[in-house]
């Protein structure tokens, strides 16, 4: 008999939350074989939403709570205050051994400073990064810092590699993810003294990785590599930026179709097609970021997303969970920082 997965939820956190998280388990409980939830919020609440969803019911346990982490509370004062809040209570579960991974549509800077407080980062690891897969020409690619680092070292890109990489490998399920940093261009000489430090330590790495280089804005899209890496302030913008011209394309399409009859009429025969696409782009797919670094699973699912979304995240932590993905960092990190630091910096410089 296989070993239970248990995780545990966030159950106050969410614009719609309650009730898509219950939902969300519903659905996860469907697809997921030994897994059980341990569900921390306010049972006056949740207790009716399991009842009516008996696939959630038979594998959830409610822990009880009044208290909530709302979305404007400041990281700063939910460390201080939000000691019995939901968000902190299932952090802990994680800390304590009893949940092997956390999931949260909850505030994301209060869940990244309570995470990063208790939970504490892996050996080796500066600073925990924001990791999500986002879709691309040839499939899919991960990406990261999305914005937990605004302002990073080479050490720290060096880092977001590696745990980019078995990232890749745990949830995407690549054999050998290609790896490549963001950049003003692609020629060695460009960009700042991080990045190309960064790419010398990974190129004289012992570490069976694929690293293919450096890429440009519009690399991330045609999926030229499996893995990004790049610093938080620059990895949000991209990802808000792409979100915005989804959207942006999405209402012109909508309102091109509408426009006349017989737009109308060739939207009608277009549905299949067009319903593949909105597939391909729809979010809650891959709904479900990851704080990499931090010693225990903890997933942010988006705070707007709806129950299959949340079903998504669910699954998201139970993968990681089932390939060790925190001993494999360990491991890889361990051998790339073996190299002779002082030489790859002098050659750099």
């Amino acid at each position: 008999m296989a070993q239970i997965i248990r995780v545990a939820i966030d159950g106050m956190g969410g614009d719609n939350a309650p009730d898509m998280i219950v939902g969300g388990i519903d659905r996860a409980s469907k697809v997921l074989d030994d897994v059980e939830f341990l569900l921390f919020g306010d049972e006056a609440r949740l207790r009716p939403l399991l009842d009516a969803h008996a696939g959630a019911n038979a594998v959830t346990e409610i822990r009880h709570t009044d208290e909530a982490i709302s979305a404007e509370e400041k990281p700063t004062v939910a460390l201080r205050t939000g000691k019995k809040s939901s968000m902190r209570l299932a952090i802990d579960a994680v800390k304590s051994g009893e949940a092997s991974a956390l999931v949260s549509a909850g505030n994301t800077g209060a869940l990244m400073a309570m995470a990063t407080v208790v939970l504490r980062t892996l050996p080796g690891i500066d600073r925990p990064a924001i990791a999500a897969a986002l879709p691309t020409l040839r499939s899919q690619t991960v990406m990261l810092d999305l914005g937990a680092n605004i302002d990073c070292n080479a050490d720290n890109l060096v880092q977001f590699a590696v745990m980019g990489e078995v990232y890749a490998r745990a949830e995407i399920g690549l054999a050998q993810p290609s790896i490549g940093i963001l950049n003003v261009g692609v020629e060695g000489l460009k960009g700042n003294d991080a990045v190309k430090e960064a790419s010398a330590i990974l190129q004289s790495s012992d570490l069976p990785i694929k690293f293919y280089g450096f890429i440009e804005g519009d690399d991330i899209g045609k999926g030229t590599v499996d893995v990004v890496v790049t610093d938080g302030f620059t990895g949000n913008v991209a990802l808000k930026t792409a979100e915005g011209a989804v959207n942006m394309f999405s209402h012109h399409l909508r309102t091109a179709l509408k426009s006349s009859l017989r737009t109308k009429l060739g939207a009608l025969l277009s549905m299949p097609a067009l319903q593949i696409v909105k597939n391909k782009f729809d979010a809650r797919r891959y709904n479900g970021a990851m704080f990499v670094g931090l010693n225990g699973i903890c997933i942010k699912s988006h705070g707007g997303t709806d129950a299959v979304g949340f079903g998504n995240a669910l699954g998201v932590a139970v993968n990681l969970v089932r390939r060790d993905f925190n001993e494999v960092i360990k491991e890889d990190l361990s051998r790339v920082m073996q190299n002779d630091r002082p030489e790859i910096k002098a050659a750099v410089n």
